[in-house]
Parts: structure tokens; sequence; C-alpha cells
């Protein structure tokens, strides 16, 4: 769901930015298992993934090892930490750099997004995908631990579903920041507004599927509702 979500409205961005059929040089970072390094190399792109957990590394190379060969030469797999990307690369380097499900195992993000803004060529898009720190009652109020609803009205830290306590972010603190390294924001969704109590894994029958998926896509893009989604997905573009 999150991953169908986020490619749609990532596509989307790419496609009023840069001219159709372009091949863009992207940045993965964070490219866990390789579920859109993959998608976007498959489009045509030159797609690099930066990925720090080695054991998530070795399942993104084993996926690209089933794809042919037209695709693998396009994807370059890398072990290393998002906040390192100036060591790996030069500045300008992208189009386009991906950084989704990261910053909230990042202590201080600020210096990592800077990071990540320099790796941008001038009107590169920077795509970022959060937890949303004004929504974290949402979940635990929604399954009737009210307890746990009112005590996330005070933080903006939470359990993830590994039993981690990571960080949220807010949108207008993004934005703040975004203004701040020369990638103001773009654009915005939210990402999970209905189903973020749906268990990982959970079947739905293709039909009920594509329903949910358009529910989810248009409440996304949908005041007030994008605001309480547990996601959001943050789009800013380089000066």
């Amino acid at each position: 769901m999150r991953q169908e979500l986020v490619a749609r409205q990532l596509d989307e961005q790419i496609a009023g930015r840069f001219p159709v059929g372009q091949r863009l040089r992207i940045l993965d970072v964070g490219t866990g298992s390789g579920v859109q390094a993959l998608r976007l190399a498959r489009a045509g792109h030159s797609v690099t993934g930066l990925e720090s957990d080695a054991e998530l590394l070795r399942t993104a190379r084993e996926a690209l090892a089933t794809e042919p060969e037209g695709i693998r030469e396009r994807v370059k797999l890398i072990e290393g930490e998002g906040r390192e990307t100036g060591v790996h690369f030069l500045p300008g380097s992208f189009d386009v750099v991906l950084c989704h499900g990261v910053l909230m195992y990042v202590e201080e993000p600020d210096p990592m997004l800077a990071g990540l803004a320099r790796m941008l060529a001038p009107g590169g898009l920077l795509s970022l995908l959060v937890r949303n720190a004004d929504a974290l009652a949402m979940r635990p109020g929604l399954t009737g631990d009210f307890g746990a609803a009112l005590e996330a009205f005070d933080t903006a830290t939470y359990t993830d579903r590994r039993g981690l306590t990571v960080r949220a972010d807010r949108l207008e603190a993004l934005r703040a920041t975004l203004a701040g390294i020369a990638a103001p924001l773009h654009a915005w969704y939210g990402v999970r507004v209905f189903t973020d109590n749906l268990a990982d894994g959970t079947g739905l029958p293709a039909e009920e599927l594509e329903r949910v998926l358009t529910l989810e896509d248009r409440a996304g893009r949908t005041d007030p509702y994008r605001s309480v989604a547990a996601l959001l997905h943050l789009c800013g573009v380089r000066g």
C-alpha cells in the first residue's frame, strides 16, 4: 500500500518536472530491499541505491539479480549511510534524490537533509517520506488505546512495528528546513490515512485493493485528511 501510493505520487512529480522520456539520475538513500529503485530502473532511469543494513542490501541485490541485463546495468547498489553522501558522490550528481522511511531513525536530520540537497542538480527533486508527528495519536486512538493516544499529543517519538522507539517529523518544521537548504517544499501528500492499522501483508481482493488505493490516493491529496495521515510524502525542488 505504502509503496504503491508513494510510487504514484513520485511519478506525478517526475512527470511534472522533467521532459517525457528523459533518463534521470536517481539516488535512493535507504533503498531497503530495492522496491522503488528497481521500479524506477524498469522505467528507464539510472538508479544508485545507498543502504547501511547489510541484510536489506543482500535482499536488494538478490532481487536485482533476477532482472533482465538491461535493467541490472542501470542499477548500482552501495553499502553506506545516508549521512555520508558526500563521501560517495559529487555535489549535483543526481536529478532526483529519494529518502523514504529513513529520517525517523536519524537523531539530528537537518545535516543529513542538507547533504541530500547538495546531491541534486539545479531543479532536481528531493522526495522524503517521514512519520507524521502531528498525527501520532491517530493509530492508538482508533484502536481504543486512549491512554497512549493522550500521551502521543506531547511527544514526537513513537514505537515502530519492530518495537523500536523512533522519531517523527512535523510538516511545518520540515518546510522550514527545506527552505533553509535551498530545496523549498513544492508539493506534499499524506500516505496511509485510513489504512495505518492494517497489519503488514494484509491481503485484499484485487477489486477491493484498487478501491482502497483510490481512496487513499484521494485522501492523501485532500485537506484536511492528508494532515492526519500516518506518513507524509514531501517533495522539495533544488533552486
